[in-house]
């Protein structure tokens, strides 16, 4: 019988909050993190809005000569692992460290040093490039600094799969556990992309929104007016560990995972299966794994990017798995608040998705004023709603055709 997992502490930085009840506060109140970039010139770029974090002293969690060696991206995971670690009541000195893993999503990683450098090099010649380029540019080095931080020998794993990069990060964490190889996993993702060649990328595939005027309703999920989606920032890092050990430490325990589901499109390099039958067999392998039923579901935190594709091929996934019970789900795309934080979605709608599961409040859809009549679910438009939340799926879907799928279920002895 493979290990029960349970959520335990949960951290996060980004769009709308750097503390995890703020952030709560914020998405079940519909407040949009959406903001014009005012971080660099945008002026000769389309999109000029972006999920930016505001009011972030990485002081407050990171020596300060060490901050000067880390990208903002590994900021982010540092400050939202501690959180997480003491929101969980987990005291690494009084633990087997070699039984805690770090398990961690970045999709691209230090993007915002790696450009600086590149600038260096150009004016100055390369004998002026930064020895610490390296170190702070790959995806993989936040679940290093966090283990060397907090000495913990355990797994330690990266994963590069885009947008679902944390979601797989997390579902690969509960893996690690089930398996008998740790019993506890700092998990999640993060990602720091605002810097001009991101967003000049992004542009130049049209995949970002360009009503710059109103950075708050930009983002705007299943809506018949949606024109791309709107770039974020920030990480979501959760606690996950076996239950017996949680038990055994008195913690405190938000949900259990007890489905993951993983599989690819195989189909285009940026496009959705237009059909949604990879995403759909993600979802069902998910509910399989958990032992459940399509029916036993309540709440789909949607991936749900607000683009023109990918929100009416996810509609037609879920239909496809949940048949007539579809209409009578509950699916929000927190996304319409925070952004799109790229490999770090899955951490922070993770974090929404237990919270959920937690309080029995479903977190809203802003912006959905004008409904797509192809996307014809119930997307709890623009308010929460109170409903008990006994199993909800955490949807993620990347780039290359990567799809990741959760199950949480509320926690019953």
């Amino acid at each position: 019988m493979k290990r029960r997992v349970v959520i335990t502490g949960m951290g996060v930085v980004s769009p709308n909050g750097n503390e995890l009840n703020t952030f709560w506060d914020n998405i079940i109140n519909g407040r949009s993190g959406i903001k014009a970039v005012d971080r660099f010139d945008t002026s000769q770029l389309p999109a000029r809005i972006a999920g930016l974090v505001k009011d972030f002293e990485p002081e407050q969690y990171i020596d300060k000569k060490e901050i000067r060696r880390m990208d903002r991206s590994t900021h982010f995971a540092m400050a939202a692992a501690q959180m997480a670690i003491e929101d969980a009541g987990l005291e690494p000195e009084k633990e087997d460290r070699e039984r805690i893993g770090v398990v961690f999503g970045s999709g691209i990683g230090g993007i915002e040093t790696l450009e600086n450098q590149i600038l260096v090099m150009a004016a100055k010649g390369p004998g002026k490039v930064s020895p610490f380029l390296v170190p702070m540019m790959i995806p993989n080095i936040s679940a290093s600094q966090i283990a060397i931080r907090y000495g913990f020998k355990g797994p330690n794993i990266t994963t590069v799969t885009a947008c679902a990069s944390a979601t797989n990060a997390i579902g690969e964490a509960v893996r690690v556990i089930q398996r008998g190889d740790a019993d506890v996993v700092i998990t999640g993702g993060t990602e720091a992309p605002i810097c001009p060649i991101s967003m000049a990328a992004f542009c130049a595939m049209r995949a970002l929104s360009t009503r710059n005027e109103e950075p708050e309703k930009a983002s705007r999920p299943f809506d018949a007016e949606r024109d791309g989606f709107v770039m974020g920032e920030g990480a979501g890092v959760l606690v996950v560990e076996a239950l017996e050990h949680a038990q055994a430490r008195g913690a405190r325990i938000y949900a259990e995972i007890a489905g993951y589901g993983v599989t690819c499109d195989a189909y285009h390099i940026t496009a959705p299966d237009p059909v949604g039958t990879g995403a759909a067999k993600a979802m069902e392998l998910a509910i399989a794994d958990a032992g459940l039923k399509p029916e036993d579901v309540d709440y789909i935190n949607a991936h749900g990017t607000s683009t023109p594709l990918g929100d009416k091929g996810e509609t037609l996934a879920i239909k496809r798995v949940f048949g007539e019970h579809a209409s009578r789900l509950a699916v929000s795309s927190t996304k319409s608040m925070t952004g799109h934080l790229l490999g770090a979605a899955g951490g922070i709608e993770t974090i929404i998705t237990a919270l959920t599961v937690y309080h029995d409040v479903i977190p809203p859809t802003i912006n959905l004023d004008n409904p797509d009549p192809e996307c014809d679910l119930d997307y709890v438009p623009h308010q929460a709603r109170r409903q008990e939340v006994r199993v909800a799926l955490n949807n993620s879907f990347g780039f290359g055709g990567h799809n990741a799928v959760l199950l949480l279920k509320k926690f019953v002895p």
